[in-house]
């Protein structure tokens, strides 16, 4: 007997391949080894499986009626949700050139026909295995986002707050024309940028801004204390800096670096814009919320003042503009 894979749930193999025998002796070959599989004839009927229940790993023809595989793969690469999914190109071609528009596609590893047992199970072993590393590193990110959100619930005046910034901090990333990982690093930070507050008393977090020296000591703390929880993610590695300083200032009197200008990284002067702007719309004991307008005319002040960069300030606002055009 093949060996049988002991895990909770059997790892779920997407075969998509127009030619009934080669799809059927897959099907066969990967079920014998434990594997729940799914055969369908071409990409349409693979997006609809996809959205449905996403697989551990595709093993896609290229040439297919439709879609070919590597425009299908080219689409699952380009989306957020589902580009970390592994993707395996079977093909009977040998040219350089066709292996080379499988790499350009985002392609993860290759099979060629005739397709061979063992060659098979040793590609679909070892990718399902990276597959299941990078659930776990997910499924880390998600448990650390949770605790971010924990500390937002400390304060029933700042719910909505994490989800807002990631928001905004990932449209404006968007508008500024940022890389893909920069905009899910801000989007990321969103959540996470306060996350060392979790280590901060409540008489202290919901006290304001009325605190003792001693008390911000312990507050000025909490950037680093986030960063010192994240630091072993290494795929959290761009939101590190959003979390250690977003709470800077240009002119050099933020915490808990005393940094300047352009000494601040970009990341976290954008995250700092935005959530410098739901601070001041949202009422707290202490203040109430200002309107669209009147928070405005307040970062511009402040800006020109050398708190926040003066040239985020007008994109973020630009920005917005445009989405209540739009809308």
């Amino acid at each position: 007997m093949g060996e049988v894979l002991l895990r909770r749930r059997a790892p779920r193999v997407l075969v998509v391949d127009d030619n009934l025998d080669t799809m059927v002796l897959m099907r066969e070959l990967l079920s014998s080894r434990g594997y729940d599989v799914v055969a369908v004839p071409d990409a349409a009927q693979a997006e609809a499986e996809i959205r449905r229940q996403p697989p551990d790993l595709i093993l896609s023809d290229v040439i297919m009626p439709g879609k070919s595989g590597y425009e299908f793969c080219r689409e699952l690469k380009g989306n957020p949700a589902t580009r970390l999914i592994p993707f395996v190109l079977i093909t009977g071609l040998s040219d350089r050139e066709d292996k080379l528009h499988g790499i350009e596609a985002g392609a993860d590893d290759f099979l060629n026909k005739p397709i061979f047992a063992e060659e098979l199970f040793a590609r679909v072993k070892s990718l399902v295995k990276l597959k299941e590393f990078t659930d776990e590193l997910e499924t880390a990110e998600s448990v650390l986002c949770t605790l971010g959100l924990s500390v937002e619930s400390r304060d029933p005046y700042t719910e909505g707050h994490c989800e807002r910034l990631a928001q905004n901090a990932s449209s404006l990333g968007h508008h500024l024309g940022l890389e893909e990982d920069s905009i899910v690093a801000l989007r990321r930070g969103g959540y996470l940028h306060d996350l060392g507050k979790i280590a901060v008393p409540d008489e202290i977090l919901k006290k304001g801004t009325n605190l003792t020296p001693e008390e911000w000591v312990v507050m000025k703390q909490h950037p680093i204390t986030g960063v010192n929880i994240c630091r072993p993610l290494k795929s959290l590695r761009l939101v590190l800096p959003i979390i250690r300083n977003h709470h800077e200032h240009s002119d050099g009197s933020g915490y808990p670096d005393g940094l300047q200008k352009e000494e601040i990284p970009l990341l976290p002067r954008i995250l700092q814009v935005v959530d410098v702007y739901d601070a001041l719309r949202t009422a707290r004991p202490y203040k109430p919320a200002l309107g669209h307008e009147q928070a405005a005319v307040t970062m511009r002040d402040e800006a020109r003042a050398g708190l926040w960069d003066e040239e985020l300030v007008v994109e973020f606002f630009s920005m917005l503009k445009k989405q209540r055009q739009v809308a």
